[in-house]
């Protein structure tokens, strides 16, 4: 959700500012807008909808220069119209800010700054933080310590960028709260700022990350970061490792689509130097977890949401069998308000894709103050998420810009596999012959997902096949026992999500308490039926549905002939240990609801209404 770029160097600034927002569009947004410092004023550009609109603008009206900020906006106050989008001017239109955020008690600043005579042009909340900026501008001695002055005014998280044509080679950037991120990067005689990794990597890959309560002075020189109390602060430089190459979509017609079929690698990426498979080791170094430390857990609490949070439904049983260790999932965006009975001896996993979710970041904050050992599971390399917890596991999936997520879903279900081995191998739960049997049913993974994810023209066709006969539909039933529950839900989500058709995850079990109700001819139902424990109580749910003359689409497992003639539709994965089933049951759900998407015309990488990450509550 909303993206920010900002340029200061000797280049045009303008193309290098909109390539930037082009490569966060997957992170949802509904305006866009471009301020540039051209001839010593600054001139702003901004409209409505897709950001190919503001390009025509400005093909229309140019400008450049050599400092610009720009932005793309998701609705929070005010429409998503053109006078709501960002940037956002004082009444000199000599000072400009793009935030992401929510000021809290804007109501209360703006009805004092009316009362003062400031009128205002736009809808927004952002709006107070330019005329506050403008009134503190001449006392403050700068834009610097106007921003941080400023900040001390809001309520509520927020990240800014602000820029002024009286300070002609700068940039102004502060982060107040858990609203998402700010990556400052080196250049050579240039600095950039953005909110998101990929909208600068192609200029550096050198970059420092704003903390929360930090501010930072940009020039072409580089950047001067301090404290919002002043004090100076030695920030750390990361060297990013992505390739820019990895953003491009290649030979695939959406992101979404590559990035389904890029898991096979991530997964084996997400392994790498982590598991010695001779051993059955875990090397898992950034998860500084102490042998004495680990044992002294008497329950581990998952909080997340949306997909991650089905992929915590799945580290439940992940956790549960192999390090026997009690586990819970929460919502992150309900957990703080029930007052959670946590302490010292929980192990609190955050898994958040972004490691910018700001549900997920509260959950994080309190279970901290109440003394939990935090540990998440993140994609997003220098993430708030990965630097306020006590021990980090990476995705490495790279850049993941489709909305829908697909890769960081299988990655993160398989991080929480290599934790709870790694809980297991400090706690002594199972032995060592045990635990290498695990490491080694680990390895055949990536092989297995490459067989589900077969690209030919005969791996293809059954969900073509199934897209042309199901996309008419508008309801959908998916049902799963066991481990396999959870990839119910994801398989729900994931149509819904993409396609716009109503979709339902259900416990399997549960389909006689209520949902049968629903089953008729128009009401296709997707069963996961892998041969496992539950699998007989799985063909019981498949009978009863076309008792009722439902429609069943099954996953099942390669060999399995008696489930075709109960089923009206297989789909097959190859045959492996039922703790790793998940993984290969996912793929073939977030391949039809792909293909059913793309047969209605939908668009797959950008879905209404949704936003890559949600910094807001």
């Amino acid at each position: 959700m909303c993206g920010i770029v900002g340029y200061v160097g000797s280049r045009p600034a303008t193309a290098i500012v909109i390539d930037g927002l082009q490569h966060l569009e997957y992170r949802g947004y509904d305006s866009a807008g471009i301020a540039v410092l051209q001839d010593g004023a600054i001139h702003v550009r901004r409209d409505a909808g897709k950001l190919s609109n503001l390009i025509k603008l400005l093909a229309q009206q140019p400008i450049d220069g050599h400092l610009a900020l720009g932005h793309t906006r998701w609705a929070t106050h005010g429409k998503p119209n053109q006078q709501n989008a960002h940037p956002h001017s004082d009444a000199s239109g000599e000072i400009v800010v793009v935030q992401n955020g929510i000021v809290e008690n804007y109501r209360e600043l703006r009805e004092s700054l009316q009362a003062e005579g400031i009128d205002f042009r736009s809808e927004t909340d952002t709006e107070v933080i330019v005329h506050l900026l403008a009134l503190n501008y001449s006392a403050a001695g700068g834009l610097a310590e106007a921003v941080r002055k400023t900040l001390g005014y809001l309520k509520g998280p927020s990240a800014i960028v602000a820029m002024t044509s009286r300070e002609p080679d700068r940039l102004v950037a502060a982060r107040l709260g858990n609203a998402g991120g700010v990556a400052i990067g080196l250049g050579s005689g240039e600095t950039f700022v953005a909110s998101d990794i990929p909208a600068i990597l192609e200029h550096t890959r050198r970059m420092i990350f704003l903390e929360d309560g930090q501010y930072a002075v940009i020039t072409p020189a580089g950047a001067q970061i301090a404290t919002l109390d002043g004090q100076p602060v030695a920030a750390e430089i990361h060297d990013i490792p992505w390739n820019p190459v990895s953003a491009a979509k290649g030979e695939y017609r959406h992101f979404m689509q590559k990035e389904i079929f890029e898991q096979a690698r991530s997964i084996t990426d997400t392994m790498r130097g982590r598991v010695d498979f001779d051993s059955g080791e875990m090397i898992l170094e950034q998860l500084r977890l102490s042998r004495e430390r680990a044992r002294s857990f008497d329950r581990i609490v998952t909080v997340a949401c949306g997909t991650s949070a089905y992929a915590g439904l799945v580290g439940e049983f992940l956790l549960e069998h192999i390090a026997r260790i009690p586990t819970d999932v929460d919502y992150a965006s309900e957990f703080r308000y029930r007052d959670p009975i946590i302490d010292e001896r929980t192990l609190l996993l955050a898994i958040t894709q972004s490691g910018e979710t700001v549900d997920t970041l509260a959950a994080v904050e309190e279970a901290r103050n109440k003394g939990a050992f935090v540990v998440s599971i993140v994609n997003a390399i220098g993430s708030q998420a990965a630097r306020i917890s006590d021990g980090v596991i990476t995705m490495r999936c790279g850049p993941e810009i489709g909305v829908a997520s697909t890769k960081a879903f299988t990655a993160s279900v398989v991080d929480q596999y290599l934790l709870a081995l790694a809980l297991a191998q400090a706690r002594d739960s199972i032995g060592p012959a045990h635990r290498r049997r695990l490491v080694d049913d680990l390895a055949h993974l990536p092989r297995l997902m490459g067989q589900v994810l077969d690209q030919s023209p005969a791996g293809n066709a059954v969900y073509l096949d199934l897209a042309e006969r199901f996309h008419g539909y508008r309801n959908f039933l998916f049902l799963g026992r066991g481990i396999n529950y959870p990839i119910a839900l994801e398989g729900a989500l994931k149509l819904k999500e993409i396609s716009y058709i109503h979709a339902e995850g259900y416990p399997a079990g549960e389909m006689k308490h209520g949902p049968i109700a629903l089953i008729d001819r128009e009401m296709p139902v997707v069963a996961i039926a892998v041969q496992d424990s539950v699998y007989d109580k799985m063909i019981s749910q498949i009978e009863q549905v076309k008792a009722r003359h439902g429609i069943v689409i099954a996953i099942a497992t390669e060999g399995d002939d008696f489930i075709a003639s109960k089923a009206d539709h297989v789909i097959t994965v190859p045959k492996a240990p039922s703790l790793l089933t998940p993984v290969l049951s996912v793929l073939p759900l977030q391949r039809l609801a792909y293909e059913i998407a793309v047969w209605r015309g939908a668009d797959v990488d950008q879905p209404r209404n949704l936003a890559k990450s949600v910094t807001v509550e």
